[in-house]
């Protein structure tokens, strides 16, 4: 037994003398600890800090996201809504009518209850095609109406015809008969997209008949056209030089004068070709009225060394931008003519002008976005003519108009329109007109209603209540006595003006 005993007594020193000795760690002071748990904490607050810098980064990016969503379905409706202007039914192989047309029609009465004076040409530049602002300033009833007709040939050709039919009225009453002046304006037919055409002429576009002439913009606040080419002949639009050329060639003839002046004897021939390359239009028209010098103007008044022929050239410029400053829109012209085409608006219509007849004028208008809710359309026309009626005579005008639109509403915005005009006009003893010059003024206060604000200066229709002050040097009364500014109760000192108007176009 002893021995047995000594046997497992040695076993068991083997064994544990067999086991690995294991060292104890060295006990941290609580300083130490302390530091660790601090360490970790800085670890962990920079990782949060970071994931909290990408979510914030995150968020921005969902927020620019979200707010380019809201801009882009805001432009969708805005588009959307514009279209609706004009419905158009589906071609089908029967064709479609179109119906479009513009009017307005409004009171004005001063403040001692008279019939106010007024129109956008009633100043002595008026005569030479120097406007003032349209808000507030227009006493009349105007209406045209088109109606088309249009259709889609199982060869792929189109045709369209179009028939305008305006009237304007300066009386009040309910029937107007005796002092209308409806007039077939344009009726005329195009056929496009010929399948025989190829090359530059693939998609052009044949017209003929009696029109006012395509793809010519004007001041929309003066009511003033960059140039109005109007009458009766034919052209072809579209001839395509490249992508972003192309041209439209037309000749035309008229009678000289007013629409409601008939006189078949003179005729004045215009060929004109309008030119676009990019956002560059490229203008110029020759014409030529043979013996123009040997008659009698409407006045009864001889005119000696009236011109027989004449030019007229523009060089315009549009972009969809605010003169490059910011998002908007913006266009410009200016224009050159010399004998009869020194009238570089309404063309070949003036058969008073000289042959030494030259005349520079000058065109802009923009829009912009000043702020929420404000939006500001300024323009400005100028123009300097000389030898026009007679030798040495001298007709010089600039106007600066702004129009601003406040939304108040979706239905409800305030409009504000300034205009100033100075003139310096020398006739020269034409007409027994005076010498004169002298400043313009008007202002506008004009609280609208509207059924939408799918833009902020042609939404229509537009219904409009308002109050126009105008005042001018008294100098511009002696200018004539047969013209606005001249007439009895109506001179310098301030003149004030309250109405109604109601304006749609579709």
């Amino acid at each position: 037994m002893k021995m047995i005993s000594a046997a497992f007594i040695g076993c068991g020193l083997i064994n544990i003398l067999s086991i690995p000795h294991v060292i104890a760690a060295p006990k941290l002071t609580i300083e130490e600890r302390l530091n660790q748990l601090e360490l970790r904490l800085q670890k962990a607050e920079s990782r949060a800090t970071i994931a909290e810098q990408k979510n914030e980064r995150l968020q921005a990016q969902i927020q620019h996201s979200e707010q380019q969503a809201q801009q882009a379905q805001k432009m969708t409706q805005d588009l959307e809504k514009r279209t609706k202007h004009i419905e158009k039914v589906t071609p089908d192989d029967n064709g479609y009518f179109e119906l479009h047309g513009y009017a307005r029609s409004g009171m004005m009465t001063t403040q001692n209850a008279r019939h106010a004076q007024g129109g956008p040409y009633l100043t002595p530049a008026g005569q030479t095609g120097g406007a003032v602002g349209r808000l507030g300033n227009e006493p009349d009833t105007y209406v045209e109406v088109y109606l088309e007709k249009k259709q889609r040939l199982d060869n792929g050709a189109t045709t369209r015809f179009m028939t305008m039919i305006a009237d304007q009225q300066k009386s009040y009453n309910d029937w107007t008969a005796d002092s209308s002046t409806l007039n077939v304006s344009q009726v005329f037919a195009e056929i496009a997209s010929l399948p025989s055409f190829t090359s530059i002429f693939k998609d052009t576009t044949l017209w003929a008949g009696k029109r006012v002439d395509r793809d010519n913009f004007e001041i929309p606040w003066l009511d003033s056209k960059f140039i109005a080419l109007n009458g009766t002949g034919g052209g072809i639009y579209d001839i395509k030089w490249s992508d972003d050329i192309h041209s439209n060639f037309s000749f035309i003839g008229r009678s000289f004068g007013d629409v409601d002046i008939v006189n078949n004897d003179v005729q004045n021939y215009i060929l004109t070709a309008n030119n676009y390359v990019g956002p560059v239009q490229l203008y110029i028209s020759g014409m030529k009225a043979k013996d123009n010098d040997e008659r009698q103007i409407p006045n009864g008044i001889k005119v000696f060394n009236a011109a027989d022929q004449g030019y007229t050239t523009l060089l315009g410029y549009k972009t969809d931008s605010f003169y490059g400053l910011t998002k908007g829109e913006s266009r410009s012209a200016i224009s050159w003519g010399q004998g009869l085409g020194a009238e570089v608006k309404n063309i070949g219509t003036d058969p008073a002008l000289l042959s030494d007849a030259k005349t520079l004028r000058l065109a802009s208008y923009g829009i912009v976005n000043l702020a929420k809710d404000w939006d500001f359309a300024p323009s400005v026309l100028a123009q300097h003519s000389s030898d026009r009626y007679v030798k040495n005579d001298d007709y010089s005008w600039v106007t600066l108009n702004g129009r601003l639109m406040q939304n108040i509403t979706e239905n409800f915005v305030l409009g504000y329109e300034a205009s100033w005009q100075y003139m310096d006009l020398d006739p020269n003893g034409y007409l027994d007109y005076q010498k004169v010059h002298g400043n313009f003024y008007k202002l506008t206060f004009a609280p609208t209603f509207r059924a939408d604000n799918i833009s902020p200066f042609f939404s229509r229709p537009e219904l409009r209540v308002f109050a126009t002050w105008m005042n001018w040097d008294k100098s511009l009364d002696n200018y004539s006595p047969h013209d606005t500014l001249g007439e009895k109760n109506f001179t310098a000192g301030g003149e004030w003006s309250f109405g109604i108007q109601m304006e749609t176009f579709f």
